[in-house]
C-alpha cells in the first residue's frame, strides 16, 4: 500500500512548520511501515567533491535501481538538508538542481572552509541504506609576494630573494626562474590553523648578463593556475671598452697616411671618465684626442706602440688596446700587423668575437716582429763577416817579407861537424842567394 507523494509532503510539512512531538525520523519510520523492501546490496552511489573556496559544490546521491524509496541528503551535523525535494534547513545556499525517483543533486554556493566535511545520502530501505560523500575545500594563497635583498646589486654579488604565498590550503610549492632557467630554492612551512604559509628563499650570485632579467616566484597549487609574481633585477657593472678604427677602413697603416680611432664604453652606470694613452711611452705630441676619437693626421714610424683607451664608472676600471704598425710607403701586403686588443679584469667582460680580433692582431704582430729581427740578424752577421775579412787581409799585407837560405858547401866531405860548421861558414861568401816569398 502506497501513499501519495502530495500527501507525504503535506504531513512533512506540517511535521517541520507545526512543531508537534513526532520527529522527523519518526514521521518517515511511520511513512515507511506499510512497505517493505528487500536490498541485495548497496545501491546508493555518490562522488566526493573537491571544490575551491568561493565556488560551487554539487552533491548528487544516486539509486542504481530505482524502487520509488525515499532519498535524503544530511550535512556533517546530521542535519537534514534535503528530504527528497523538500528542503527544512533554512540556508538558502542549498540549492536543489535534480530530483527523482533516482536522483537527488544538491548544489552548494559560495563555499567556506567551514562547508568541509561528510554529507550523507540516505535511502529508506528495509533496512535502510547509507553513503557518505566528502567536501573537500581548497584555499589559494591569498597573497604572493617577491622580497628582494638587495634593489641594486653589483656584479659577482651573492643577494638573497624571499618568496611567500600566505594562507593556503593546502600547503603550495613554490618554483624559481631566471628567465626561462628554472632554479632551487629552499623553502619553509608555517601553519596557522587550517592554512598554511609557505616561504621559499633563493641565493642568486648575479653578473652583467642579469642586468634586466626577470625573476619569477611560481606557485603550485591544486586551487589556482598560473599564479605568478616576478621581480627585475638592478644589476651594476664595469665598463666593457672596444676600440674601432674609423681610417683607413681597411689596408696598411703606412708611412704619411692618417689614422683615426674610436673608443666605445657601455656599462651600469655609463662611464663618465675615458681617456686615451701610449702604453710604457709618452704620446706623440702631434697625436689629436678628442673625447673618445684619437687621430693621428701623418703616420711614421716613431708612432710604432700600443694605444690604449681607459674608462670608468662607480664599479670599477676597464681598458682596450691598439697595436699600431707603421709600415713603408712601398707596403703592398697586408701582414694583419695593427690590430685590437681587449684586457678586461675578468675573462667574462670581453665576448668571443672580440677576443678572435684582438688574438689574431696579436699573433700578426708577433710573426712580422719575428721576421724583421731574422732579419737583423742575419744583416749583422753579414757585415760582420765581411769586416772580418777586410781587417785579415790587411794583417797578412803588412807581414809581407823576405827568407834567406844557406846551403853548406862541402859540409858532407868533413871529418866531423867542427870541421862542416867551418867549411860551411867559410863557404858563405860564394853561396848563391836565394830568395823565398810568403804571402
Amino acid at each position: 500500500m502506497y501513499v501519495s507523494e502530495h500527501v507525504q509532503r503535506r504531513d512533512l510539512n506540517a511535521a517541520v512548520q507545526q512543531g508537534t512531538g513526532t520527529t522527523l525520523w519518526q514521521w518517515i519510520r511511520q511513512l515507511s511501515a506499510g512497505r517493505c523492501f528487500v536490498s541485495d546490496g548497496q545501491n546508493l552511489v555518490t562522488e566526493d567533491v573537491t571544490v575551491v573556496e568561493g565556488d560551487v559544490a554539487t552533491i548528487s546521491c544516486r539509486v542504481k535501481n530505482s524502487d520509488d524509496s525515499v532519498i535524503q541528503l544530511l550535512n556533517p551535523n546530521r542535519q537534514t538538508i534535503y528530504f527528497r525535494d523538500f528542503r527544512p534547513l533554512k540556508d538558502s545556499r542549498f540549492q536543489l538542481v535534480n530530483f527523482s525517483n533516482s536522483e537527488l543533486r544538491v548544489s552548494l554556493t559560495n563555499v567556506s572552509i567551514s562547508d568541509e566535511g561528510r554529507y550523507f545520502c540516505q535511502l529508506y530501505t528495509d533496512p535502510p541504506q547509507e553513503i557518505y560523500t566528502t567536501i573537500t575545500v581548497l584555499v589559494p594563497p591569498r597573497n604572493l609576494v617577491i622580497d628582494i635583498q638587495k634593489e641594486t646589486a653589483v656584479e659577482g654579488e651573492e643577494i638573497e630573494l624571499n618568496c611567500t604565498a600566505m594562507a593556503s590550503r593546502p600547503a603550495t610549492t613554490i618554483r624559481w626562474f631566471k628567465g626561462n632557467k628554472e632554479l632551487t630554492g629552499k623553502s619553509e612551512v608555517e601553519q596557522w590553523s587550517d592554512m598554511y604559509t609557505v616561504t621559499s628563499q633563493l641565493l642568486l650570485k648575479v653578473g652583467r648578463e642579469d642586468d634586466g632579467v626577470p625573476v619569477i616566484c611560481l606557485v603550485d597549487h591544486p586551487a589556482v593556475k598560473d599564479l605568478q609574481t616576478q621581480r627585475y633585477l638592478e644589476v651594476m657593472y664595469k665598463p666593457q671598452v672596444r676600440v674601432s678604427q674609423n681610417y683607413p677602413l681597411q689596408g696598411l697603416t703606412r708611412e704619411g697616411e692618417p689614422l683615426e680611432l674610436t673608443c666605445t664604453a657601455f656599462g651600469k652606470p655609463q662611464p663618465t671618465d675615458m681617456r686615451w694613452l701610449r702604453v710604457d711611452d709618452e704620446m706623440p705630441q702631434h697625436v689629436v684626442v678628442s673625447g673618445s676619437n684619437l687621430l693621428i693626421s701623418n703616420l711614421n714610424k716613431t708612432d710604432n706602440g700600443t694605444y690604449r683607451c681607459e674608462a670608468s664608472n662607480a664599479v670599477g676600471k676597464s681598458h682596450a688596446d691598439y697595436m699600431l704598425f707603421v709600415y713603408d710607403t712601398t707596403a703592398t701586403t697586408e701582414p694583419a700587423v695593427h690590430g685590437f686588443t681587449q684586457l678586461p679584469n675578468s675573462a667574462e667582460e670581453l665576448d668571443y668575437g672580440d677576443l678572435s680580433d684582438s688574438r689574431a692582431g696579436e699573433e700578426g704582430a708577433i710573426r712580422s716582429v719575428d721576421h724583421a729581427v731574422v732579419g737583423g740578424v742575419v744583416a749583422v752577421v753579414v757585415f760582420a763577416m765581411l769586416c772580418l775579412l777586410i781587417i785579415l787581409g790587411r794583417y797578412f799585407a803588412r807581414h809581407k817579407g823576405t827568407y834567406f837560405t844557406h846551403e853548406a858547401k862541402g859540409a858532407d866531405d868533413a871529418a866531423d861537424a867542427d870541421t862542416a860548421i867551418i867549411n860551411a861558414e867559410g863557404g858563405q861568401n860564394n853561396s848563391e842567394e836565394k830568395k823565398e816569398y810568403f804571402i
